[in-house]
């Protein structure tokens, strides 16, 4: 009875870090935009750690349980912070600034929890706690880095186009996105792990480099 407590207080306090991972990676969107001229988030009090001002009904709640049941996997994502780009003063570098916070912020956390994972011991139940935060975190990095509309790494790769090309690529949100799923979906119907197969490795390595068990 107490070993299986543990176990539900370990698996609570992971989806709660995770959760929050979720929430700070949106939170340094809004934070980065403000610091460089937009105040859209901090008005609409988005920068904020409170997780119902971040819960997307559909895309937190709805999605992952219909995914988890009926295709046997979870996905999902916090509600986006508005940004106006309009504010900043340099409006494809700062709109991918922005955007690189979020993936930067999960880097960060990573590298937190793997300071605290080598502080408390290998062979503890913090440390064990840490491993699978850790190569969540590098994973949300990862996957937002991958420059399809209208995940971040599509801005930060819009920072190097011409304004042409940047605002055709950037108008292919909703197809991308529509993509993105069907991809994730084909994925994990026929077993191919596509995203699995590619970022997995680089996590790996960088856990290696960490001294993190993979």
């Amino acid at each position: 009875m107490e070993a299986n407590l543990i176990v539900f207080l370990l698996r609570a306090a992971m989806i709660a870090a995770i959760f929050y991972s979720i929430i700070i990676h949106e939170i340094s969107h809004g934070l980065t935009a403000y610091w460089l001229g937009d105040d859209t988030a901090k008005r609409m009090g988005r920068l904020s750690l409170n997780p119902i001002r971040h819960i997307d009904w559909f895309g937190t709640v709805i999605l992952p349980l219909v995914l988890y049941y009926t295709a046997g996997f979870v996905f999902g994502y916090a509600k986006p912070v508005p940004i106006n780009p309009y504010n900043f003063n340099h409006y494809k570098r700062d709109t991918g600034l922005s955007a690189a916070a979020g993936p930067l912020s999960n880097v960060l956390i990573a590298i937190l929890f793997a300071v605290v994972y080598h502080i408390s011991g290998s062979g503890t139940l913090l440390a064990y706690l840490c491993v699978p935060i850790i190569q969540i975190n590098l994973f949300l990095a990862l996957l937002n880095m991958i420059p399809i509309p209208p995940l971040d790494g599509s801005k930060v790769l819009g920072i190097f186009l011409s304004d042409e090309a940047y605002f055709k690529y950037t108008a292919q949100e909703r197809t991308g996105m529509i993509v993105f799923f069907a991809i994730i979906l084909i994925s994990n119907l026929l077993k191919l792990n596509i995203f699995g197969r590619f970022i997995w490795p680089i996590i790996s390595f960088f856990t290696g480099l960490m001294g993190i068990p993979s």
